[in-house]
């Protein structure tokens, strides 16, 4: 028999948990934390510059999409560093790659904030 049918199921509550926990390490990260206060920044920006509801939703989710893209950078590293402790080619570049991810993602982010808060400057 699958072994997956015989899996314990975690109540929400409990899947919540493991989910602040997981936040509570990628937060220990030196660029997570940069993030965290470039977004708290945004959002102070927006509150000062009063932008509009279309403009919020977009420095929302860029925020979101930046500390996301965070996130699972360090669950990949944190993968390939159990998977692969002593240095191996392949696996720097998947860390690299990630780490690639983060910086698209946080370009795209700080296109979003030069569009709606330049003009506004």
């Amino acid at each position: 028999m699958n072994q997956t049918m015989h899996k314990k199921s975690i109540s929400r509550w409990q899947s919540l948990t493991y989910a602040v926990r997981g936040f509570k390490v990628v937060m220990q990260e030196p660029n997570a934390q940069i993030h965290l206060v470039l977004g708290a920044l945004a959002i102070a920006l927006g509150v000062y510059l009063q932008i509009s509801r279309m403009e919020w939703v977009a420095v929302c989710m860029a925020i979101a999409a930046v500390i996301g893209a965070e996130a699972m950078n360090t669950a990949l590293e944190k993968v390939v560093d159990l998977a692969s402790p002593d240095w191996h080619e392949t696996a720097g570049q998947a860390k690299d790659a990630a780490a690639a991810a983060v910086l698209i993602v946080s370009l795209g982010a700080a296109g979003v904030g030069l569009i709606i808060f330049l003009p506004k400057l």
